[in-house]
């Protein structure tokens, strides 16, 4: 199994990235700090991965993307799967007064992962197997003013994801969208946390098995669907009213 995984030295992609690991897979990193890099790298090794290689990337410098990309299937000799697990939530009082940050924000969480994903689904359509999978999340479901930038973000990706897995279902090619809530992170570090947060290990070990089964789109923990369901279908004249 040869797994590239974009954001890895995110705390749910560390996770997931064990789980690839102990079936001894080759492994291609992509993060900005060569420091974390250098850290999770050695991690995934003494865990049972039979390759590990690293490649440092800003990912807001979309001109370089495909560089990247090449460099990880010239490295490995094919990709099996595709993970992209970078973002930033950001906070949304201060973006309301920034139209520079609000951009950048949405760089980071939409534009970003819709670049990777063009130039990775023209290689996995032509080989005609894989998994490519975004962790996307439940705030793109519905905007919300707690957090409608990030959620705005997050609700293009979804789309795009879709259409995207429209695309390649004939060329038997999966999409999954991944959809965490709550997540017990250093992105989340300011939340105070209550019943709803899951673990980053949880999570990892559902992206994982998610990945391996080839599925659509899963609400990570599994509750997150009903409530999210609720959330969806809440008429607007009454969910504008609702400090959420």
């Amino acid at each position: 199994m040869k797994v590239l995984v974009i954001g890895a030295t995110s705390a749910i992609a560390q996770e997931t990235s064990k789980c690839f690991a102990r079936d001894g897979a080759e492994l291609f990193l992509v993060a900005r700090s060569p420091a974390k890099l250098a850290a999770v790298a050695a991690d995934l090794r003494v865990r049972g991965a039979l390759r590990v290689e690293t490649y440092v990337l800003d990912l807001c410098e979309l001109d370089q993307h495909r560089a990247m990309f090449e460099q990880a299937v010239t490295t490995l000799g094919s990709l099996d799967m595709l993970l992209i697990a970078h973002g930033v939530l950001g906070n949304q009082r201060q973006l309301e007064q920034d139209v520079e940050a609000t951009l950048k924000n949405f760089t980071i969480n939409c534009t970003s992962v819709i670049a990777l994903l063009t130039i990775s689904a023209r290689y996995f359509e032509r080989q005609r197997r894989g998994c490519m999978a975004v962790i996307s999340s439940v705030a793109g479901d519905r905007g919300r003013q707690s957090n409608y930038t990030y959620g705005a973000a997050k609700a293009a990706i979804n789309a795009f994801m879709q259409g995207l897995r429209n695309r390649l279902a004939s060329a038997g090619v999966a999409v999954l969208t991944v959809e965490p809530g709550f997540v017990a992170t250093p992105m989340t570090a300011h939340v105070k946390q209550g019943l709803l947060f899951a673990k980053p290990r949880s999570v990892g070990n559902a992206i994982y098995q998610a990945m391996r089964a080839g599925k659509d789109v899963v609400y990570v923990p599994w509750f997150w669907w009903p409530i999210m369901f609720v959330v969806r279908n809440i008429p607007e004249r009454i969910f504008k009213r609702l400090s959420l």
